[in-house]
């Protein structure tokens, strides 16, 4: 089996989490990483036997060896790259957003699909095998007909100044993950979005313009309510919970431990608490959609999250800030209708 060569953009957390999973994988190898700062990343790559670093991910573009190229830089270079890989045929995975402008998410999915290249879109979470199984068992019927979708998604602390004012903010940053993983679960079409936020947790979140703490409804094509809770703190650790309530039953995921010791006495039962972070809580996750990625390009399928799906989940995030801004229910058309009026 040939091994496919791959170029990473970015080695920032992500970037090196795809890089670290790539290393033991049978079917392909790391030829070259870009980083703005490349001084910083070159013994850390040299420990994994990746030859090449440069400044510049046009460098991955430009190399006819390399077969593919994962978008893990800055979400303002998303669109260019997915552009310029698409025109020189690589297949190619991105983080999540696209981008924060839906826009250009639009016109780099259409350079894509123009290409006839893959593009796959990272919401590493439809691969976590409690999500996945959840989602099994709906579409099995064994919930009966989708009537509520509950997701609660809390992160342990919010994240650092500079990094929430790039971010595009906590719908497209953060409930992103949240919209798409509804999508996934039910098995139908957001309609409408209805969000509620508030400065709970941090003020200097508030002093940028942005929200820490969110409800969002959600109703969907087959008629079902979703509701989504958010915050940028759970002082527990990482809180990932949902669930599908329907005609015949439930479906619900859980947190998941480190471990499973539970201790009993008099004062109380006791155990740890969940996961700390998405690194710890997701872990496989994210080896499982690098698998799912490159065996679509050995075998020429289709990606298995596609540059539809991301468009889908930021014209929802686009309706949940609009509907936060503006008190009101927004619906996904639109969004839809802005979106071609502008070209």
């Amino acid at each position: 089996m040939k091994k496919l060569t791959v170029g990473i953009a970015g080695a920032g957390r992500i970037g090196r989490i795809h890089a670290e999973n790539l290393l033991g994988h049978a079917g392909a190898r790391v030829k070259t990483v870009a980083d703005l700062a490349p001084d910083r990343i070159r013994a850390w790559a040299s420990g994994l036997s990746i030859p090449n670093v440069t400044a510049d991910a046009g460098d991955i573009v430009a190399d006819p060896e390399i077969d593919a190229i994962l978008i893990c830089s800055p979400t303002d270079t998303h669109t260019a790259l997915i552009e310029q890989a698409a025109r020189a045929g690589k297949a190619i995975f991105c983080e999540k957003p696209v981008s924060l402008d839906i826009g250009q998410t639009r016109q780099a999915v259409a350079a894509a699909e123009r290409n006839g290249v893959l593009l796959q879109i990272g919401f590493n979470r439809r691969f976590d095998p409690s999500f996945s199984r959840a989602r099994a068992l709906v579409q099995a019927g064994e919930a009966g007909e989708p009537h509520i979708v509950s997701i609660t998604s809390r992160d342990p602390a919010p994240p650092p100044s500079d990094y929430i004012r790039v971010s595009g903010g906590m719908f497209l940053d953060m409930t992103i993950h949240d919209f798409d993983m509804a999508r996934f679960l039910c098995g139908s079409e957001v309609e409408a979005v209805h969000a509620e936020g508030a400065v709970l947790v941090d003020p200097a979140i508030g002093g940028l313009g942005d929200i820490d703490t969110a409800v969002t409804t959600l109703r969907f094509a087959s008629g079902a309510i979703g509701v989504i809770n958010n915050s940028r703190r759970a002082a527990y650790g990482f809180d990932q919970r949902a669930e599908v309530f329907g005609s015949k039953g439930s479906v619900a995921v859980r947190n998941e431990w480190p471990n499973t010791v539970e201790f009993s006495a008099g004062d109380g039962v006791r155990r740890d608490k969940p996961h700390y972070f998405f690194l710890e809580r997701y872990s496989e996750s994210y080896r499982l959609e690098l698998d799912s990625f490159l065996d679509a390009v050995r075998n020429g399928m289709p990606a298995a999250v596609t540059g539809d799906d991301a468009l889908r989940a930021e014209r929802i995030a686009a309706a949940a800030k609009r509907s936060f801004a503006e008190r009101r229910t927004v619906a996904i058309a639109e969004i839809e209708t802005e979106i071609w009026q502008a070209g």
